[in-house]
């Protein structure tokens, strides 16, 4: 499986405006693209997660339940055309979308988005799920994962 973004290619610099409002941006839903799907596969989840010292897995993002025949999201998606997916608390509190915000002189932060292709149609989490239950619900259902990387640093 691929996963791919208009916006930036794997390790490059996230552009400004899919980062937090303090750190200069516009908290746009970075858009997202994924191809070679595996058969067998009846849903997806989508994490975005800081796993920088400093962050400490900082969740920026967690989806789960959208539909298997989903091959990408739009820029600006989360909260607006999401297709029946349920999107998740992030760590800064709000559902949904949280973009890069990494605290000033902490150095380049590595945020990492990951696509898991499930072999079932829909998993049930609360809406405050930790990155752990998020991960355990995952658990022998992914029949697939692809990652993409961006970075961003204030």
């Amino acid at each position: 499986m691929q996963l791919t973004s208009p916006a930036f290619k794997d390790k490059e610099t996230i552009p400004t405006k899919y980062v937090m409002p303090g750190a200069g941006g516009k908290n746009v839903s970075i858009p997202l693209e994924w191809s070679d799907i595996p058969q067998g596969t009846h849903s997806f989840a989508l994490s975005m997660i800081d796993p920088h010292p400093v962050a400490n897995n900082w969740i920026h993002w967690l989806v789960i339940n959208l539909p298997s025949d989903t091959t990408s999201l739009q820029e600006g998606a989360s909260g607006t055309a999401m297709r029946g997916a349920q999107e998740l608390r992030n760590s800064f509190g709000a559902t949904g979308y949280g973009g890069p915000q990494p605290p000033a002189g902490s150095g380049a932060h590595p945020y990492v988005i990951a696509l898991y292709a499930l072999n079932v149609p829909a998993i049930d989490l609360p809406i405050d799920s930790t990155l752990t239950q998020f991960e355990l619900a995952l658990r022998d259902k992914t029949v697939a994962q692809a990652t993409l990387t961006g970075m961003f640093e204030k």
